[in-house]
C-alpha cells in the first residue's frame, strides 16, 4: 500500500480508492440484478483489496475454508449518526455507570471477542448462528487494516478496568463500515454504539454502513436503503473530508459524558 497508507488521511478520490486492488470487481447492480447479494468470488484479503472493495460497496463474508465471497446486499442497512437517539433507559444507565469508552485501545481483544459464538446473536451484523465468518483469516486481514489506520475499535471498560463490550469496523473518509460488536455486560455494546455515533458526528462521518439488517440493529435506529441509493451516496461519502481518528487512539471518555455537546474532544 506504500505511499497511499502514509497519505490516506489527506483527500483521496473515490477513483483512487477503487483502483487500489489487483481485481476488477463487477458492478453489483449489473451482476446481481435480482438482489441476491453475492457479487463476486475469489481474490484475497490484502489491505489494498479490502479498501478497494469497500469503496465500491462490497464486503467479504464467508466461512472458514470456503472461497472468499464478496457481498453487496439489497437493501443495505445503514444509520445516520446525526439521526441516532439513545433510549431513555440507555441514557439513565450511562449516567449511572462508571464505565469508560476508548478508541483503538484494544482492537485485537475486540475482534477476537467478536469472533466468539454468542447464543443471543448480538455480537455481529450477520444472521449466521455460528459466527464462523470472523475466523483467523479475517482477523489477520482486519488487524492489518487497523495497523494501517483504516480499521478502528471502540471499547467499553467497567470500573475494574475489564473489557465488557465493543465494536470494530472501517472508516474511509465520510463513512464508517461497521463489522461486528459484542458485550459481556448488559447494554455494553449499545453504549459502544452510542459512543461510535457521537464520534462519527464530531468527525464528519455522515453514515454508518451496518450491511445487513437484524433485530438488534433496527432496535438501535438503523434503517434500510435501496442498494442503488446506497452506492450513489457511497461515492460522495468516500470523496468527502472527515477528521482522522488515528491520532485520537486510546483517548478515554466516561460514558456519563455521552449526552454532552462534544464528548470526544477531537482535534482537527
Amino acid at each position: 500500500m506504500g505511499n497511499f497508507t502514509q497519505q490516506h488521511d489527506k483527500h483521496i478520490t473515490p477513483e483512487t480508492l477503487k483502483s487500489l486492488g489487483r481485481y476488477d470487481f463487477p458492478d453489483p447492480i449489473s451482476i446481481d440484478p435480482d438482489g441476491i447479494g453475492i457479487v463476486a468470488m475469489g481474490g484475497d484479503l490484502a489491505p489494498e483489496t479490502l479498501i478497494s472493495a469497500y469503496a465500491q460497496g462490497l464486503f467479504p463474508w464467508f466461512n472458514e475454508d470456503e472461497p472468499i465471497a464478496w457481498w453487496c446486499p439489497e437493501p443495505r442497512c445503514v444509520i445516520a449518526p446525526s439521526a441516532y437517539q439513545p433510549s431513555k433507559s440507555l441514557r439513565k444507565q450511562a449516567n449511572r455507570e462508571r464505565w469508560q469508552l476508548t478508541l483503538n485501545k484494544a482492537f485485537d481483544d475486540v475482534i477476537h471477542a467478536c469472533s466468539l459464538p454468542r447464543s443471543d446473536g448480538l455480537n455481529d451484523n450477520h444472521p449466521e448462528g455460528e459466527h464462523t465468518w470472523i475466523h483467523d483469516e479475517m482477523i489477520e486481514a482486519y488487524t492489518k487494516l487497523h495497523a494501517q489506520g483504516f480499521a478502528h475499535s471502540v471499547e467499553i471498560w467497567d470500573e475494574a478496568g475489564q473489557l465488557i463490550g465493543g465494536l470494530y469496523g472501517l472508516k474511509i473518509n465520510g463513512i464508517y463500515f461497521g463489522e461486528s460488536m459484542f458485550h459481556r455486560a448488559s447494554n455494553a455494546s449499545k453504549l459502544a454504539f452510542w459512543g461510535l455515533m457521537r464520534l462519527c458526528e464530531q468527525s464528519d462521518v455522515a453514515l454508518v454502513d451496518c450491511q445487513l439488517p437484524n433485530d438488534h440493529l433496527m432496535s438501535l435506529g438503523a434503517t434500510t436503503l435501496p442498494r442503488a441509493d446506497f452506492l450513489t451516496q457511497l461515492d460522495n461519502l468516500i470523496g468527502s473530508q472527515s477528521v482522522p481518528w488515528q491520532k485520537h487512539s486510546h483517548k478515554s471518555l466516561s460514558v456519563s459524558l455521552l449526552d454532552s455537546e462534544s464528548p470526544w474532544q477531537l482535534e482537527l
